[in-house]
């Protein structure tokens, strides 16, 4: 048993992939034409780090109670955790990027962690080993 995908609820698709490919160098797994339950279009959008095995399905809010839910997800806490193997320059190359950081980085016990924003503002744990 694994968990395979987990949704994020976006504004929009193409910046959504703009967001984890280009910037945080995810790589676009899937993305296919698609219905909703209603038979209105939408776009079937996975993204998943580089080796990983659990993706990401990026959704387009659809009413406005989805709507509403965008960047809030997990009201307001970090509720996603990137982990990565050169925390100094995956935070440096982040920063150059424009990804707004709402907690710069500090060193716990666990090893370096700063807080992001994602293209939706939900918030991310970036997290790297001690040095």
């Amino acid at each position: 048993m694994r968990i395979d995908l987990v949704t994020i609820v976006v504004a929009e698709y193409d910046p959504a992939i703009e967001f984890f490919t280009g910037v945080l160098g995810f790589e676009l797994v899937e993305d296919s034409p698609s219905l909703t339950d209603d038979g209105c279009p939408k776009r079937w959008v996975v993204v998943r780090p580089p080796g990983a095995g659990t993706g990401l399905l990026l959704a387009r809010a659809d009413g406005a109670r989805q709507h509403a839910v965008v960047g809030e997800q997990v009201a307001g806490r970090v509720g996603f955790f990137l982990r990565v193997d050169d925390f100094d320059a995956a935070y440096h190359r982040m920063v150059a990027a424009g990804v707004e950081f709402v907690r710069p980085p500090r060193t716990e016990s666990y090893g370096r962690v700063a807080v992001f924003r994602d293209v939706a503002g939900n918030r991310w744990d970036l997290l790297g080993p001690a040095n």
